[in-house]
């Protein structure tokens, strides 16, 4: 994706050096765009922890980053040892529903144990990163390439007039290393010529949709309106929705969904309103694990503050500013969960299909083992 005109992904290596990582800093946008460079592991969890990057696929990307830089800064002794499951644990913690997270940390140190000299764990662990980052790009992309096929069918019904699209959250490549998931396919339709237009919900308490995704948006000449959380329902009720999108952060192997707080709303009122309602999402979200997503996914809780307070720009400054009675108390739930009865369908790397565990098994029949 761009940035005033210039590629950019959301995390890379810098290319003068290989121990430091690079990567947006979102906490700054829409007002201010940010490269943070990250040297070591503790780095990395606070950047993941707080909020630096965050989305599923992008999280997975800096665990896998994280992981290697464990390896620069473990003792030559402890390289496969105790250091590493340290390491992976403190990762893991640090934002503890995205399953992509965990993901990554396995994956790298299964890979790591297999070099035989700290230069060749080190090595190994530096390309299991890149290899990371480099499946999201091709998966993100690929999941644009499936899902614009609803999008161009609606646009035939509708005989080329503008596909309404609603968001929540952002699920775009600011959440992912590139191309994004829910916005992939709109994004794919730009690229062919189908008129859209989408809803982004600013999506309180951190507001990633007014913040994030319609500065993308913005940023790749999408047409788009914020909304307050609460109008979706409205739109919807009087035919000014074509199609729910939106992105997960763990998804159970029956199609249970979870995602930013406020995304099962949207599913109660595009079911009450006959819209179809999507969800994009590459495979290393699937948790094959688990099945009751309202019993089995773990819900985040942070901190208060996100609801109390509230930041934007003010008089060229970016402040903070109270919106409760000072001594109100406020809870942070950072998900909830949307059951697999009220998705239409999910949209994979390799294809769309029904929320359920037959119709996930059909896309990935290697999970029958």
């Amino acid at each position: 994706m761009h940035v005033n005109g210039k590629h950019y992904r959301t995390i890379w290596v810098n290319g003068n050096n290989k121990k430091v990582i690079r990567v947006i800093d979102q906490r700054w946008l829409p007002h201010r765009f940010i490269v943070e460079d990250l040297h070591s592991l503790d780095e990395m969890i606070t950047a993941i922890r707080e909020m630096h990057v965050r989305g599923a696929g992008l999280i997975g990307a800096a665990a896998g980053y994280g992981m290697y830089l464990a390896t620069l800064e473990a003792p030559e002794d402890n390289l496969a040892g105790r250091f590493m499951e340290d390491a992976r644990e403190k990762l893991k913690a640090s934002r503890p529903t995205a399953v992509n997270l965990s993901w990554a940390v396995e994956i790298q140190l299964q890979a790591i144990k297999t070099g035989k000299t700290v230069q060749e764990k080190i090595s190994i662990a530096y390309k299991t990163a890149g290899d990371i980052a480099e499946m999201d790009v091709d998966y993100c992309k690929r999941i644009g390439e499936h899902g614009v096929t609803i999008i161009k069918e609606l646009s035939r019904q509708k005989g080329g007039e503008t596909v309404n699209i609603l968001t929540h959250c952002n699920a775009g490549w600011l959440g992912m290393v590139d191309w994004g998931t829910a916005t992939a396919p709109v994004y794919a339709a730009i690229e062919k010529g189908i008129n859209v237009h989408v809803w982004v919900d600013e999506t309180r308490p951190r507001n990633q949709g007014a913040s994030l995704t319609a500065w993308e948006l913005k940023q790749q000449g999408v047409p788009h309106t914020v909304i307050a959380d609460n109008a979706g329902g409205h739109l919807m009720q009087h035919g000014m929705v074509d199609m729910v999108i939106v992105g997960t952060d763990r998804t159970t192997s029956t199609g249970d969904v979870a995602n930013k707080i406020g995304t099962y709303l949207k599913a109660l009122a595009a079911r009450d309103n006959n819209v179809p309602f999507y969800v994009a999402l590459p495979s290393s979200s699937i948790d094959w694990q688990i099945q009751d997503g309202m019993k089995e996914i773990p819900i985040e809780e942070r901190e208060p503050d996100e609801v109390r307070y509230i930041e934007g720009l003010c008089d060229g400054e970016i402040k903070r500013v109270l919106l409760t009675p000072e001594d109100s108390r406020a809870a942070n739930y950072a998900f909830d969960v949307t059951p697999a009865r009220l998705v239409t369908g999910l949209i994979t790397e390799r294809g769309i299909c029904k929320p359920d565990r037959q119709g996930l098994l059909e896309l990935f029949p290697e999970r029958k083992l």
